[in-house]
């Protein structure tokens, strides 16, 4: 069936003040031309519900089983990731801007502003779903959405065994460091299952402890009875009322967390985390971005000086505050995989390094020089 003339038809509708009946759809594509027949009235119908609720063309992708991610890069490309990497849906807008109005309905439901002054947007919509989205010109080849769905259930770290992504040994280990609260980081590139590892990490924290779980937007979902979240804010129109990373870790401090986490560490709240880490709270924890755990204290170092630390400060709180890197990395076929532990320690140029203490692969556990290290932290 041909595309209808969507905002022709909106717009005519719009005229008659009231909601609209499937006679009013007949004479008005019969206005605009077009032969009405009852495929047509319904498939208008459709049309117009999926443009005004929900996430319009996309709701189908976002319900269906086991997709994770929905891509939208312009009107002529959409994307989708259902655990094996990205693939090309058979999906297209009428042009970019029915991608805009999507964009902008959508930032609308997360309570955030998208137009010309302000042209991205982050936010978590209702249902849980994470948006984050760029207007055209600013995004080529036209406005850009970014849609990742949340977990139906939290995973555990048996799920992740039985995905192959850890081995049970390595599990017994991850779970050893949680139940010591030996402070540590997830580390690994942009959709490798840090955050997921975290919610499956924090679950095993006893029920009587406290978790206070720091994040700028809410992704984090453990499966644990006394969890607190603070969550940042992005400045109004007219620019004020934000408030980020940095103040709420503050406020968490205030709220007497067995467990501090802040969900990705990617700014000067690093400074607040390590000052907490180096002042008795134990346990605590967060992910952050690194291409390999031998990347995690160069991550961390242009990270703190962002909170104005220099590098001889940077290490040496990071040295006292951090025992513990968990690294992941994502296979060509899309899977997950938990590569291994290493432990943070101060090399002869008094600089901190990652030193690997067990690795995982196929064969189960293989241990490292550090490991001695890691089993005195566990004893």
């Amino acid at each position: 069936m041909p595309d209808l003339p969507l905002d022709p038809l909106r717009a005519r509708l719009a005229m008659l003040g009231r909601p609209h009946t499937p006679g009013d759809v007949a004479a008005a594509l019969r206005g605009l031309g077009v032969v009405v027949t009852d495929a047509a009235i319904a498939q208008a119908m459709r049309e117009l519900r999926l443009a005004s609720v929900g996430a319009g063309r996309l709701e189908p992708l976002l319900q269906a089983q086991g997709v994770s991610d929905v891509l939208v890069n312009g009107p002529d490309a959409v994307f989708v990731d259902r655990g094996g990497g990205l693939e090309r849906a058979d999906l297209r807008f009428a042009d970019d801007e029915e991608v805009r109005q999507l964009a902008t309905r959508l930032a609308a439901a997360a309570g955030r502003r998208l137009d010309d002054a302000a042209p991205f947007v982050d936010g978590r919509l209702p249902s849980g779903v994470r948006l984050h989205a760029v207007l055209a010109p600013v995004a080529a080849p036209g406005t850009c959405i970014s849609l990742r769905i949340p977990a139906v259930r939290s995973q555990r770290l048996q799920d992740l065994v039985d995905a192959g992504s850890l081995p049970p040994a390595g599990a017994e280990l991850l779970a050893a460091v949680v139940s010591a609260k030996v402070p540590f980081l997830i580390s690994g590139g942009t959709g490798t299952g840090k955050t997921t590892l975290l919610s499956a990490l924090l679950s095993l924290v006893p029920g009587h402890e406290r978790i206070v779980l720091v994040e700028d937007a809410r992704e984090l979902d453990p499966d644990h009875p006394h969890c607190v979240r603070l969550e940042g804010r992005p400045a109004n129109g007219e620019g004020t009322g934000q408030i980020g990373l940095t103040t709420l870790v503050r406020q968490a401090l205030r709220m007497r967390p067995d467990r501090l986490v802040v969900g990705e560490v990617r700014g000067p709240e690093l400074r607040d985390l390590l000052t907490a880490l180096n002042t008795g709270h134990e346990g605590g924890c967060g992910t952050v971005h690194a291409n390999s755990a031998s990347d995690v204290p160069a991550r961390l170092e242009a990270l703190a000086t962002l909170a104005g630390l220099t590098r001889e400060a940077c290490h040496a709180q990071v040295a006292a505050a951090l025992r513990v890197v968990v690294h992941l990395t994502r296979r060509a076929d899309g899977l997950r995989r938990v590569q291994g532990i290493g432990i943070l320690a101060r090399g002869e140029d008094a600089l901190v390094q990652v030193r690997p203490a067990v690795s995982f692969g196929s064969g189960g556990v293989v241990r490292e020089d550090a490991a001695r290290v890691l089993d005195g932290w566990l004893s």
